[in-house]
């Protein structure tokens, strides 16, 4: 029997029925038998809702402009349907003054509002469960100070090949928080999440290869546990592999939900030099790892994508191997111009010296290689990843696209993740 918790929130028959709810819920709010609420309230409400709505979008679209690429238009309509259902309670509720009829009514808006959620949430794919969006964790905990250096280890490459588990491991992964100190770069980041495989618990304990993941913007760490369901594809892979999959470093690349320092080191913090350097060393230095940078790679959905190769191609010593999922062709705040000034004071040359596409045309990196993945129905990011991987294929890398069904949200994310893990493992020299 499927626990509540397990319910899909992406398919099936619960985000059907929310919906239904949330229609009915809106035909109580919207339907009174009284004609001055039909003709002249609801009006006025509607009205209202609209202008709040409208005035919402051009704040966000065209004044504060907090994200690179636009809301969806649906997205605001969504919630110019949830601000009309909280506008229309006290006067629905007037229409009929009882405690039966504010009840149902105060009921008939919650419902319109998980409806709205729901459909929203079909549009991001950011919680697949119940679970996930009551912020259930899938994934045991371990603490830092229950980790312990093993004296014995397993290191070969490839290392599937001279692994032989000696049994007892963990059924899945554990999940540990974890403060990397910004020692170089001064960034301001947020706690990372980090992914231990069943195998990293082992006595002897192989040295097992490090993936540094970075979540989108907005967004935080913990994204790629919820909607990206990262444990659950690193545990479906290391119990095919006798316990054995990457470590998992989810660092913080923006330092705060909403904002975007475009993974550079500028005006708006030195966060190239933070993950190319401070997550490295702290990870080599806390962490019983491979520390062969040929084991290391650098991934990320959306902003993060961009981000990995802005570090695969600035840093290619650190991390000669990348995963760009649905990233961008430069690293961008709304537009060219509006990025110099914020991050380089406008000096674009800044900006063009760090930039993946002009790196890509004026050196050869014939020791990287790296996976571009991009929704088929992602039209403003799947020009974008072309140009970007026919540029990485030019200058030399190795370098594969994968377009798959799916738009820019976390459902692609999350199986673009589980697409590319069997050839990233292989690259990284865990398996043959």
């Amino acid at each position: 029997m499927t626990r509540i918790t397990d319910l899909s929130l992406l398919t099936g028959w619960l985000p059907v029925a929310l919906t239904v709810l949330g229609a009915v819920g809106a035909a109580w709010l919207l339907l009174p038998r009284v004609r001055r609420y039909v003709t002249t309230t609801m009006p006025l409400v509607l009205l209202s809702a609209a202008v709040l709505t409208a005035t919402l979008y051009l704040f966000v679209e065209e004044v504060w402009r907090p994200f690179p690429d636009p809301i969806a238009v649906s997205v605001y309509v969504l919630i110019g349907i949830a601000v009309a259902a909280v506008l229309l309670v006290v006067p629905r509720i007037l229409v009929r003054r009882t405690v039966g009829a504010g009840v149902v009514t105060v009921l008939a808006a919650v419902a319109v509002l998980v409806a709205v959620g729901v459909r929203i949430n079909l549009v991001y794919a950011s919680y697949p469960t119940v679970g996930a969006a009551l912020g259930v964790e899938q994934v045991d905990r371990v603490e830092p100070g229950e980790l312990t250096r093993r004296e014995q280890v397993v290191s070969a490459r490839p290392l599937e090949p001279a692994w032989h588990t000696p049994g007892g491991l963990p059924d899945g992964g554990r999940m540990l928080t974890a403060t990397v100190p910004s020692t170089a770069s001064g960034f301001t980041a947020r706690e990372a999440e980090i992914y231990l495989p069943p195998a990293y618990f082992a006595d002897p304990r192989p040295l097992l290869p490090v993936l540094v993941l970075l979540a989108g913007e907005p967004g935080a760490p913990q994204d790629w546990f919820v909607g990206g369901q990262l444990a659950e594809t690193m545990d479906s892979f290391a119990r095919a592999h006798d316990g054995l999959a990457p470590v998992v470093v989810v660092a913080d690349g923006t330092g705060s939900q909403l904002a975007n320092p475009l993974c550079l080191d500028s005006q708006l913090g030195n966060v190239a030099t933070y993950l190319a350097v401070d997550v490295p060393a702290w990870t080599r230095a806390n962490l019983q790892i491979d520390p062969d940078p040929r084991s290391w790679a650098v991934g990320g959905l959306s902003y993060g994508g961009t981000c990995s190769l802005q570090l695969a191609t600035n840093y290619p010593e650190v991390y000669p191997t990348f995963l760009d999922i649905s990233g961008q062709d430069e690293p961008t705040l709304g537009d060219r111009q509006r990025t110099v000034d914020a991050a380089f004071d406008g000096n674009v040359e800044a900006l063009l010296r760090a930039n993946p596409l002009d790196l890509l045309r004026s050196r050869t990196y014939p020791d990287s290689a790296g996976a571009f993945v991009v929704g088929a129905d992602d039209a403003m990011y799947r020009p974008q990843v072309e140009r970007m991987y026919q540029a990485a294929k030019d200058a030399g890398m190795d370098v594969r696209l994968r377009i798959l069904p799916g738009g820019h949200n976390f459902a692609l994310w999350a199986r673009a993740l589980r697409d590319q893990l069997p050839w990233l493992v292989t690259r990284l020299g865990l398996t043959p």
